[in-house]
């Protein structure tokens, strides 16, 4: 949602906000320090957070400097519907994504901007020397670059981290793109610009508390990635099943030869068990993400919302010195393109 009451900034920042409430305001103090050629926004998107993550919000959003828009969702979506939520309100001529948690160091925004800027890229990831997160989330993220390497159209080798900054032609046409309940925005941005950096920039450990990523949330966003923007698994089922076609056509004859050349019937009862287990496994395999493809279809189609916004605020003469705003319908939760009414041909 364009704003045209304002100049539009040069840049905006765009965090989600889940468990953040020790680390936002910090977070939003050194933002506001930055010096930014042509001004700066940031879009705070609180996820349902079950902390008091969004008081603190809107207490900064209320405290001078620049502009703070807090945007509260009906209840938590993820990470991704959450930014997708936040690119659909930033105005900026670029947009920078970064997470609550302090461990993209504020001071890299800047040199991240002028990157893109300067370069004149649609996205610019960024990666990290050592990453400062657990091992095993470290082991995840490889599979999933690996997996997007296969999957999607990114450039191999490039790291997708969530630190990334992308021009408004991309967050246009991103927010304008994917309407589905569970958007995967790398997935998206390949699908629209090959015109993308890198940038290599510090990592620190996480100044409070713990990761928000659990395995189940890892694998979920994995999943989004693997079935909603790439039909190579369905593609992949279909050499498997010709492969073990193979197999078994191969084993048939060999089987019938046994039997018409031995005195004996061919014997083997146990390894026909295990052909028997392995084929029945892949083909469950095989069914069940065919049915994983038609149930991200049904919600579609059902419209699922990929996300709701309750309120917005911002500072403003309205009580605690904001203003507030309800959306009385977001057009991008409902899931649809949004359609004028029909005219009374009364």
């Amino acid at each position: 949602m364009l704003e045209t009451s304002e100049t539009a900034p040069a840049l905006s920042i765009v965090v989600p906000v889940y468990n953040g409430a020790a680390t936002v305001g910090d977070l939003v103090a050194a933002l506001r320090a930055l010096e930014i050629d042509g001004a700066l926004e940031i879009v705070l998107v609180v996820d349902g957070s079950p902390d008091n993550s969004l008081d603190v919000c809107k207490q900064l959003a209320a405290q001078p400097g620049a502009p703070v828009i807090v945007l509260s969702l009906s209840r938590n979506f993820g990470e991704h519907n959450a930014v997708m939520a936040g690119l659909a309100r930033a105005r900026g001529a670029y947009t920078i994504t970064m997470d609550d948690d302090l461990q993209n160091p504020p001071e890299e925004v800047r040199r991240l901007f002028e990157h893109a800027r300067d370069g004149n890229y649609d996205a610019v990831y960024t990666y990290y020397e050592e990453k400062k997160h657990a091992a095993w989330r470290n082991l995840g993220s490889r599979f999933t670059n690996w997996c997007a390497d296969k999957l999607i159209d990114k450039p191999p080798g490039l790291y997708l981290s969530s630190f990334r900054c992308m021009s408004r032609f991309l967050v246009e046409r991103v927010t304008a793109s994917y309407e589905g309940p569970s958007p995967y925005v790398d997935g998206l941005i390949f699908q629209i610009t090959q015109n993308v950096s890198r940038l290599q920039v510090n990592h620190l450990p996480r100044a409070e508390g713990r990761s928000n990523y659990t395995l189940r949330r890892l694998l979920r966003l994995w999943l989004a990635m693997f079935l909603n923007f790439s039909v190579m698994p369905l593609r992949g089922a279909t050499i498997l099943g010709l492969v073990f076609g193979a197999l078994g056509a191969l084993a048939a004859g060999i089987t019938i030869i046994e039997a018409i050349l031995s005195d004996k019937p061919p014997q083997g009862w146990a390894s026909l068990m295990v052909a028997v287990l392995v084929l029945a496994g892949v083909q469950l395999l095989v069914i069940g993400m065919i049915g994983e493809y038609l149930g991200s279809m049904f919600l579609a189609v059902n419209r699922k919302p990929q996300y709701l916004v309750r309120e917005v605020f911002r500072r403003g003469p309205g009580p605690g010195g904001l203003d507030i705003e309800r959306p009385k319908v977001d057009t991008r939760a409902a899931g649809q393109p949004h359609r004028e009414p029909p005219q009374d041909q009364g």
